[in-house]
C-alpha cells in the first residue's frame, strides 16, 4: 500500500525580509495559539499581515478564473524565499466598524438576517419575502422616515437670524460663520445680495437659501456643488447618530432641530405589513428591542421545522454574544454608539459562528479597547477557536493573551531598523525567564502610585444623559492625571469624548487613525518639513517648492514615489526603487543644494533621534522632533511613509504633535492602545512630566499601570450597556484598589501579582 503522506505541523517561513524583517526564518505551530510581540515597529505586522497573512490571499486570489482575477485587487508576492503549508487565512484587523444611521447590531451580525429568514418562513400574515422585513430595503421600510426609525424638525430660528446679511453673520450654525468655506458657496453664489438682510429676501430667495440644489460655486479655492442651508444641515448632521458628532456641533444639531421617533412607524423603521408579521405572538420590531437573554427564551418557542436551520443559527450567535459579555446589547442598537471594546467584540462574535476548520485566523490585538474583566472573555474565544482545528494567530501586547497561548514569537530586539529579528520562541513560562524586553516586562512587580498631586482647578460635568449615562455629575480635576475607567459600554467615551467641555486651547486625542499613503510622512504630518524646505530655500537662494517631492523637486522619472513598478509577464506590477533618482525622490540637481553638508534626502533619511543636534538652532523644528523622542518615537525617520508605521506608532505621532504644542489640557481616547508594555512605561513617565509642568492630563484608559500612577480615578459602571452609565467610584488607585468594582478588583489583583 501506499503510504499516506503527513500532514504539515508548521507554516514554514524561510528569508522573510518584508519591511525591517531580516531574512526570517522561522516555523509557526498550526492548531496552535501562537501570540507575537515585542515593541511597536519591531516587525510583528510585517511578519504576520504583511507576509504570512498577504501571502495566503495572493495565493487564494490565484485560484480564481481569470475573469474573477481581473476584478480583484492585484496583490504583490510579500518579500521572503519561501512560505510553505499555509491555509487560508481570515483577518480580523483594527478597523473600525464603519456605521451609519441604518447600521445596527442586528445588521453587523447578520442576526437581523436570521430573524427576518424566520418570519419570512413562518409569520403570519405572510409576507412575500424576507426583503419585506426589511428597513434597508423599500419593501419593508417605513415610507415616511424611509427605515430611519426617526425624524427632524429643524428650528429655522435656531440656523437664520433674519435680522442680519449673510455678509453679517446670518446663519448661525457651526462651520457657516461668515469667512468660512461653507458661508462662501451662498456668498459667492450670484443667487443673492450678500449685503441684505434675510427679512428682505423675497420667497424664492429664501427658498434658494434653505433648498436651492444645482450648479457649482468657484470659492476661490474650490469648485463646490451648491446645497441649501437645511439640505446640508441634514446630510451632514441630522442623519447621523448623534455621539458621532463632535459637541460642540452636536449641542448646535440639539439646539436647532427637535429629533424623535417617526410617529408612522413609532421609531420602529418598518412598514404596516412588517410590524403585522408575527410568530409566537411577537412582531419582529418588538424582538430587535430585546437582550440576546431575552431573545433566546422567545426562539425557544419557535418549533416550525421550516424554520429551524435559522433558529439553530440564530440561537448559536445569541449564545456567543452572551458568552463575550454583550449579553446586554440588543439587536436594535445603532452601530454608531457602540464602544471601541463592544464592537471589537462584535466582529469577533461573527467568527465563533463559523463552520470553517482548518483556517488560519490573524488577529490584530484583539483586547484593544477592552477592560481586563473582558479580557479573560477573548481569551476563552480565541482557545474556541483554535479547539475547532483552526491557526490563531494573535499580535499583541497584553499579558493575559500572552500567558493564555502555547507559543509565543518575540521580535525585536527594537523598532524600525534595529528591529525585525527573531529574539525569543517558546513557552510563556520561558519568556518569563528570557533576557529580553518582554521577558523583563512581565517579570517587573507593578507599583502603585505613592502620593497624589493636588488638583488646581476643575472641569466640571453637570446631568450628563448622553447615550446610557444616567444623570452624571462629576468634576474632573484640573493639573493632574485623571484615568476614566470601566467596563466596555460602561459610558466612558460618552463621558469623556461627548459631555467633557474642554477648553479652547486644549487638544483632544481621540482613536480615528491617521491616513498614509507613501507620500505623507512623520515631517509633513508634523508641519516641520515646511519650515526645513524654507532653510534650504533660504541657505541656497532657491524656490522652497524644490524641496518638495510633490512639487517641484520631484524626480520625473518616479513623480517623487522613490519607486517605480515593474510589469512582468502574468505577475502584479512589482515596486522597485528608482533608477534614476534611486529612491531618493528628488531631482539630482535638487540633491546639490546643502545644509550643513547634508541634501533634502539626507534629512528625511535621519532617525528623529539623530535630527534633534542638526537641527539645534531652529526651535519650531526641535520641539516636535523632542516630544517624538520623549514619546518613544526616536528610531523612525523623518521621511519614513506613514503607510509604514505600525497603528502604535501612528497613534503615539498625534500624541506627540500636541505635546510639542504646549497644550494646557490633554484629553486621550487609550493612549496605551497598540503599544508594549515598555512603551506604555515610557508614556506613563511622559504624562508625570506633564502634569509636574503644570498640564491637565485625562484619559480613557484600561490599561492597569497607568491606572496605578492615576492622581484621580473616575470608574464607571458597574457594567454596560443599560446596566452602566453610573459613576461606582470616584478617588486614588489605592482606594479603587480596595474597592468593590470590577476595576478595582483587577487593579488589587495586577499590584499584587
Amino acid at each position: 500500500m501506499p503510504s499516506k503522506k503527513r500532514r504539515a505541523r508548521n507554516i514554514e517561513v524561510r528569508g522573510a525580509r518584508q519591511n525591517n524583517l531580516k531574512d526570517i526564518d522561522i516555523d509557526i505551530p498550526k492548531h496552535k495559539m501562537t501570540a507575537f510581540v515585542g515593541v511597536s515597529g519591531s516587525g510583528k505586522s510585517s511578519l504576520v499581515f504583511d507576509t504570512l497573512a498577504a501571502e495566503s490571499q495572493r495565493l487564494l486570489n490565484e485560484s480564481y478564473p481569470a475573469f474573477v482575477q481581473s476584478m480583484l485587487p492585484s496583490l504583490p508576492r510579500p518579500d521572503a524565499v519561501s512560505i510553505h503549508h499555509l491555509t487560508a487565512a481570515i483577518v480580523v484587523g483594527q478597523e473600525p466598524m464603519t456605521g451609519n444611521a441604518r447600521s445596527t447590531v442586528g445588521t453587523a451580525t447578520e442576526a437581523w438576517t436570521l430573524l427576518r429568514a424566520i418570519f419570512a418562513q413562518v409569520g403570519r400574515p405572510a409576507v412575500p419575502s424576507a426583503s419585506a422585513l426589511s428597513f434597508n430595503n423599500p419593501e419593508g421600510a417605513c415610507p415616511e422616515c424611509g427605515g430611519l426609525g426617526r425624524v427632524s424638525v429643524v428650528d429655522l430660528n435656531a440656523v437664520l437670524d433674519t435680522s442680519r446679511s449673510l455678509d453679517g453673520g446670518a446663519i448661525r450654525f457651526p462651520k457657516f460663520e461668515v469667512g468660512s468655506l461653507f458661508w462662501r458657496v451662498y456668498a459667492d453664489s450670484g443667487r443673492f445680495d450678500s449685503s441684505k438682510v434675510l427679512a428682505d429676501y423675497s420667497k424664492d430667495e429664501m427658498e434658494q437659501l434653505l433648498r436651492g440644489t444645482g450648479g457649482k460655486v468657484n470659492t476661490g479655492s474650490y469648485n463646490l456643488a451648491y446645497e441649501g442651508v437645511l439640505n446640508k444641515i441634514e446630510r451632514l448632521y441630522l442623519s447621523k447618530s448623534l455621539d458621532s458628532l463632535r459637541p460642540h456641533i452636536r449641542r448646535a444639531v440639539e439646539a436647532a432641530a427637535t429629533i424623535g421617533d417617526c410617529p408612522a412607524c413609532g421609531g420602529t423603521r418598518l412598514n404596516e405589513r412588517a410590524r403585522a408579521c408575527k410568530v409566537a405572538r411577537r412582531s419582529i420590531d418588538q424582538l430587535a428591542d430585546l437582550d440576546p437573554s431575552q431573545l433566546s427564551v422567545w426562539l425557544k418557542k419557535v418549533k416550525a421545522p421550516a424554520a429551524a436551520p435559522a433558529v439553530d443559527a440564530l440561537q448559536h450567535l445569541l449564545t456567543s454574544m452572551q458568552e463575550v459579555g454583550l449579553g446586554y446589547v440588543s439587536l436594535s442598537r445603532a452601530v454608531p454608539t457602540l464602544s471601541g471594546g463592544e464592537a471589537a467584540r462584535i466582529k469577533l462574535v461573527r467568527h465563533l459562528s463559523s463552520s470553517l476548520t482548518d483556517i488560519t485566523y490573524v488577529f490584530d490585538e484583539p483586547t484593544r479597547g477592552l477592560h481586563p474583566d473582558d479580557r479573560a472573555r477573548v481569551v476563552r474565544l480565541l482557545h474556541r477557536l483554535r479547539d475547532k482545528g483552526n491557526t490563531v494567530l494573535v499580535v499583541e501586547h497584553d499579558r493575559s493573551v500572552m500567558l493564555a497561548s502555547e507559543r509565543i514569537v518575540e521580535l525585536g530586539p527594537g523598532a524600525g531598523a534595529d528591529g525585525g529579528s527573531v529574539v525569543f520562541e517558546g513557552t510563556p513560562a520561558q519568556l518569563r525567564r528570557a533576557k529580553t524586553i518582554t521577558g523583563e516586562q512581565l517579570r517587573k512587580q507593578p507599583k502603585g502610585k505613592r502620593a497624589a498631586r493636588e488638583p488646581t482647578g476643575s472641569l466640571p460635568i453637570r446631568r450628563a444623559q448622553l447615550n446610557n449615562l444616567k444623570n452624571v455629575s462629576v468634576s474632573v480635576p484640573m493639573g493632574v492625571f485623571t484615568v476614566v475607567t470601566g467596563v466596555a459600554g460602561s459610558g466612558k467615551t460618552s463621558l469623556v469624548l461627548g459631555c467633557l467641555e474642554v477648553p479652547e486651547e486644549g487638544v483632544v486625542i481621540d482613536q480615528a487613525p491617521i491616513k498614509g499613503s507613501r507620500r505623507s510622512n512623520p515631517a509633513t504630518y508634523t508641519g516641520i518639513l515646511d519650515r526645513i524646505r524654507r532653510v534650504f530655500a533660504e541657505t541656497n537662494g532657491v524656490s522652497a517648492s524644490l524641496f518638495s517631492y510633490n512639487s517641484d523637486g520631484a524626480c520625473p522619472a518616479c513623480k517623487g514615489l522613490g519607486v517605480t513598478y515593474a510589469e512582468l509577464a502574468h505577475l502584479p506590477p512589482t515596486p522597485v526603487p528608482c533608477k534614476v533618482c534611486g529612491g531618493k525622490r528628488f531631482r539630482m540637481n535638487v540633491l546639490g543644494h546643502l545644509v550643513g553638508g547634508l541634501s533634502i534626502a539626507d534629512v528625511l533619511d535621519a532617525s528623529v533621534e539623530s535630527a534633534m543636534e542638526f537641527w539645534s538652532n531652529e526651535p519650531q523644528i526641535l520641539g516636535v522632533l523632542r516630544a517624538l523622542v520623549d514619546i518613544g518615537l526616536g528610531y523612525i525617520s523623518l521621511g519614513q511613509p506613514l503607510s509604514t508605521l505600525s497603528g502604535g506608532e501612528r497613534q503615539r505621532l498625534k500624541l506627540a504633535l500636541a505635546i510639542a504644542a504646549n497644550a494646557p489640557v490633554l484629553v486621550l481616547d487609550e493612549p496605551s492602545a497598540g503599544l508594549h508594555p515598555a512603551d506604555v512605561e515610557t508614556l506613563g513617565n511622559l504624562i508625570d512630566r506633564l502634569v509636574d509642568e503644570g498640564r491637565t492630563v485625562v484619559a480613557i484608559e484600561h490599561h492597569l499601570d497607568l491606572v496605578a500612577r492615576a492622581d484621580r480615578v473616575i470608574d464607571l459602571g458597574p457594567n454596560g450597556g443599560s446596566q452602566g452609565g453610573r459613576v461606582v467610584f470616584e478617588g486614588t488607585p489605592a482606594a479603587l484598589a480596595r474597592s468593590k468594582t470590577v476595576t478595582g478588583r483587577h487593579l488589587r489583583a495586577h499590584l499584587r501579582s
